[in-house]
């Protein structure tokens, strides 16, 4: 990702999620946060249409923002593009990854169990916006397996 693509991000966050975040959060992501790594998927003509942000911390992978736009989804985008970042933090030695997803989001957290993410509890009230619960998901190992796959 690059700055000139945040404009793009906020939009798709805008209509991904009831809590975005702020502008200031990518730019600082994208400058600042050394543990920060931002990735993009773009149609043909430069469209940018879902993007993914980690954070490796040690030899942990944290995703910690991800979205398709939702005229785009269902169609295995996001799939790839999560593939193509769990594939990077592996090759920075990345062994373990975590996430957090709303317990509503049943396509993401099927998405997650079908790539080997495991459930490992849950937050009640994590999401301030409305005190959902998030589901806490990891996959201990197995990431090298996305590199050897990876385009």
């Amino acid at each position: 990702m690059a700055s000139e693509d945040i404009s793009a991000v906020l939009e798709i966050d805008q209509v991904s999620f009831s809590n975005p975040w702020p502008e200031r959060s990518y730019r600082y992501e994208l400058a600042e946060n050394p543990a920060a790594q931002l990735f993009v998927a773009k149609l043909d003509d430069g469209a940018l249409i879902a993007y993914l942000g980690y954070w490796l911390i040690g030899d942990e992978v944290h995703i910690s923002t991800f979205a398709v736009h939702p005229e785009f989804r269902r169609q295995g985008i996001g799939e790839n593009l999560l593939k193509n970042a769990l594939a990077d933090a592996a090759k920075r030695g990345a062994q373990v990854a975590t996430l957090e997803v709303r317990a509503s989001n049943e396509a993401a957290i099927k998405l997650y169990g079908k790539l080997g993410f495991k459930v490992g509890g849950s937050l009640e009230g994590y999401y301030h916006d409305n005190d959902e619960e998030a589901i806490l998901m990891s996959m201990n190992g197995g990431l090298a397996q996305f590199s050897e796959t990876s385009q």
